[in-house]
C-alpha cells in the first residue's frame, strides 16, 4: 500500500488534490563504514528515519512529504578510499537550489534537510539559499547528534561505531558482516593539539586516521540498542516535523 507521505511511493491520483506544509529531503552518502557495514549505511539510516518520523507525524495530522534520499555526500577527505563517492558542496548547492525552486513555485514553503552524513556541512549553504528564497523557511537536522546517544551507547565514535553498527543491526541486519570481521575502529589523532581539542579544524585524511575506515569501537553494538535509539530519534524528529508544519515561522521568537 503506497504511503501517502512518501513521494516516491504515492501517485498522481492522490497528489492532484493534496497539499503539504513541509517537505523533507533525506541526504546521506555512499562510503566505506569499517569492514562490516554497507556503503549505503548513511542512506539506509536517513531513509528509514525520515519514513518512520513522517508516519508518526502523519498520524497526528501533520501534512509532510518525504522526498527521495540523495545518496551521495561530501567525501573530499576520502578520495583514496575505493568507490567512496563525492559530491562537492557547490554541487549540493546546485541540487538544493533546483529542488527548492520547485517547492517554492508550488507553494510548499517549509523545507528541511534530514542529514545523515557528518561530512555534509549545511549551514553556509542554507545561509546563502535563504537569501535567494526569502519566502522559504529552510533548516537542517543531524539525527546522530541527539543527546540521547550517550544514554544508550557505551563507546564513543562518529563513523561505523557502536551507534551506527547498532542502527544497521536493527534496520538491515542482513547487510552486516559477522562480528569476527568487525574492525576495531581506532582513530589516530592529529599530533597538533589544537586540532585534537576541536577549536582548530583541518580535514581528516581518512586513510591516515583509521586502518579500517571506522572511528569508534563497534564491539558492544546490538540490535536492541539500535532499535532503542531509532525509536528515540523518530519520536523526536516526528515532534519537530509537527511543530514546523503547524507553526507560523514568521512568529518563532519570544
Amino acid at each position: 500500500m503506497p504511503r501517502p507521505y512518501i513521494l516516491a511511493e504515492t501517485n498522481w491520483k492522490h497528489l492532484k488534490d493534496e497539499s503539504f506544509d513541509l517537505a523533507i529531503l533525506p541526504w546521506g552518502a555512499t562510503e566505506a563504514h569499517n569492514y562490516h557495514l554497507p556503503y549505503a549505511t548513511d542512506n539506509i539510516e536517513a531513509t528509514a528515519i525520515a519514513a518512520e518520523s513522517a508516519r508518526l507525524a502523519w498520524e497526528k495530522g501533520c501534512k509532510v512529504v518525504i522526498l527521495p534520499t540523495i545518496p551521495f555526500g561530501v567525501n573530499t577527505g576520502q578520495s583514496d578510499i575505493y568507490l567512496d563517492m563525492n559530491l562537492n558542496p557547490s554541487t549540493q548547492f546546485a541540487i538544493l537550489k533546483d529542488v527548492i525552486t520547485v517547492l517554492d513555485r508550488q507553494g510548499i514553503h517549509k523545507f528541511m534537510i534530514l542529514n545523515s552524513h557528518g561530512g555534509n556541512n549545511w549551514q553556509p549553504i542554507v545561509r546563502e539559499l535563504g537569501l535567494l528564497f526569502p519566502n522559504m523557511f529552510l533548516c537542517a537536522t543531524n539525527w546522530f547528534k541527539m543527546v540521547e546517544k550517550q544514554t544508550i551507547f557505551e563507546n564513543p565514535g562518529d563513523h561505523a561505531d557502536e551507534m551506527e553498527t547498532s542502527m544497521i543491526l536493527h534496520l538491515a541486519p542482513e547487510l552486516v558482516l559477522p562480528r569476527s570481521e568487525w574492525g576495531a575502529g581506532m582513530e589516530f589523532k592529529n599530533k597538533i593539539k589544537a586540532f585534537s581539542e576541536g577549536w582548530a579544524w583541518t580535514e581528516r585524511p581518512w586513510s591516515k586516521i583509521s586502518a579500517d575506515t571506522g572511528v569508534g569501537d563497534p564491539s558492544k553494538a546490538s540490535e536492541e540498542k539500535g532499535k532503542a535509539f531509532f525509536d528515540v530519534i523518530c519520536n523526536n524528529m516526528a515532534q519537530l516535523f509537527h511543530e514546523l508544519a503547524s507553526t507560523d515561522v514568521n512568529d518563532l521568537y519570544e
